[in-house]
């Protein structure tokens, strides 16, 4: 089945554009990373199942995804309005990194709207993050804020989250989804203030495939350590020799381990 495009409004005037295939099975919906949009799963999306169901959408702000200013969101609930938009009582959910953060917050909040969670180097709403992530990111921060976007996105491009990504033959696509960026959310970014979903990751008992690199950054090594940790259902595949961008650097396997997990 072909690709078709879509765009759902929210309650509160944002925007999401996304993808769709109708197909067999729970629609699999696939959130993208900080920076990027649904055009980063093209090489997943490629080694999965031409059969399988898939959605994949813009977050707000990201893309082709629009974002009215001053108003404070949640990707999460964001993501509770386009299920309902397209009338898709249950699905399977997909989140790379950022979007791994919104996968879990949803599955945590909305259990009986998620057959399967898949965490792909997933980040964590609320995560306490480190003194060395800290820094690097008020510098990009300083940068953007400046107008100089093609230097904050240099520093983005450089950041030891892609050291592995950026030594390997997907250099090429990340270095153009990143120069695609518009960076906003680098000068301000207007997300609901949340606790921490370390916090409830006791009470995650969706069927939870975790995916991570042993290259990863600590800070991301560890909210994985966490998830897999405390989780009632995780099963974990660490990838040995691979950093944070799994969806770039190994699309085909992290595809024949996502098939695995639904098909279980």
């Amino acid at each position: 089945m072909p690709f078709e495009s879509f765009s759902i409004e929210t309650d509160d005037g944002a925007t999401l554009a996304g993808v769709r295939r109708d197909g067999e099975g729970a629609p699999l919906v696939l959130i993208h990373g900080f920076g990027a949009s649904h055009r980063d799963w093209q090489g997943l999306i490629d080694a999965l199942p031409p059969k399988l169901a898939i959605i994949a959408y813009d977050q707000r702000g990201f893309g082709d995804s629009e974002a009215p200013q001053g108003r404070a969101y949640s990707h999460g609930q964001d993501l509770l309005a386009l299920l309902d938009a397209l009338d898709l009582r249950k699905v399977d959910l997909c989140g790379m990194s950022l979007g791994g953060a919104t996968a879990l917050n949803f599955a945590l909040d909305h259990p009986n709207r998620v057959r399967r969670l898949i965490l792909v180097s997933p980040l964590m709403v609320g995560w306490s993050w480190s003194e060395d992530w800290i820094e690097r990111w008020k510098q990009i921060g300083r940068a953007a804020r400046a107008g100089d976007m093609a230097s904050a996105r240099e520093l983005w491009w450089q950041h030891p989250l892609f050291e592995s990504t950026r030594a390997s033959p997907a250099a090429h696509a990340l270095k153009a989804s990143i120069d695609a960026f518009h960076g906003q959310q680098w000068v301000g970014d207007n997300q609901h203030q949340a606790l921490p979903d370390l916090d409830r990751l006791g009470h995650l008992a969706v069927p939870t495939l975790l995916l991570t690199g042993t290259l990863d950054t600590v800070d991301f090594r560890h909210i994985g350590d966490a998830i897999a940790a405390l989780g009632a259902q995780v099963t974990r595949i660490d990838y040995a020799d691979a950093g944070h961008m799994l969806n770039f650097e190994m699309p085909g396997q992290i595809a024949r381990d996502i098939v695995d997990f639904l098909s279980d």
